[in-house]
């Protein structure tokens, strides 16, 4: 049924159609059977499919009513398989993860390119305690959110992720295992529960973080000459920097030793 589907450009939808790569991923998930997988986007089912063998539950979200029909055959066939129907940013998923009674939360998806960072985003602003995200993002994406400080990837957006997150990149998925296939290839990457910095002033931090890169070219001295420059010295001189490096250059946890010392 999926060779007549009719992709719409508009939804990013470019289905995944390798099975050994289908089975790669789920192995560089560590699944705990007592388990709710999460999957944004499930398209055809073909994730789906192996993921319901793997977990007590799946709760799969799905924007695209017309695949209602093909999702809903092996819906029918697995009770264990709860589809939505409807789009993941417009729900409540503490709500709609309530009635489950399990050990741990995974979030396993073949994210559309065009609203990546925002399905992330709301999964951390739904403070839902998930042990595991496996995502496939476009590659390029992929290697800005696992970059590390010195790399031209590496931005603001990386280091918000990694306060929250392990972020590990693990294989590159060539564009032509898709359907219909993409412009670009696309990336694996890990996000694991991690323990968080401590910070005086969480804002503040994100703040800080934002404006350090606003202007990639520029050095902190300048991207940040609004806030007491003794201060930011102070701490980058004890972390081997100073105030002519440019934030691309700075660690997650130098920013937030930067952040604590202007709180005080």
């Amino acid at each position: 049924m999926i060779n007549n589907f009719k992709f719409k450009k508009n939804l990013g939808q470019n289905f995944l159609k390798n099975e050994n790569i289908i089975n790669k991923i789920i192995d560089k998930a560590d699944i705990n059977p007592n388990s709710l997988i999460i999957e944004i986007g499930p398209g055809g089912g073909a994730l789906t499919k192996k993921l319901i063998k793997k977990s007590k539950y799946v709760l799969a979200y799905e924007i695209d009513q017309e695949l209602n029909n093909i999702l809903n055959v092996l819906k029918n066939k697995n009770n264990n398989l709860n589809i939505i129907f409807d789009n993941f940013l417009n729900r409540d998923l503490k709500e709609d993860i309530a009635g489950y009674k399990v050990d741990s939360i995974y979030i396993i998806a073949n994210l559309p390119y065009y609203i990546t960072t925002p399905i992330i985003q709301k999964i951390i602003d739904e403070q839902i305690n998930i042990k595991q995200m496996i995502l496939m993002v476009q590659k390029e994406v992929g290697e800005r959110f696992s970059a590390q400080p010195g790399n031209k990837a590496y931005n603001s957006l990386t280091v918000f992720l990694n306060y929250y997150f392990n972020i590990k990149k693990l294989f590159i998925v060539n564009k032509n295992n898709f359907i219909p296939i993409p412009k670009v290839d696309s990336m694996v990457v890990s996000f694991s529960q991690k323990s968080k910095i401590k910070l005086i002033n969480e804002a503040l931090f994100f703040k800080i973080v934002k404006e350090s890169f606003k202007y990639k070219r520029k050095t902190i001295k300048n991207n940040l000459k609004d806030y007491d420059l003794n201060k930011i010295e102070k701490v980058l001189i004890e972390n081997n920097f100073n105030l002519n490096t440019r934030a691309e250059q700075i660690p997650l946890e130098v920013f937030g030793d930067i952040a604590n010392e202007l709180s005080i």
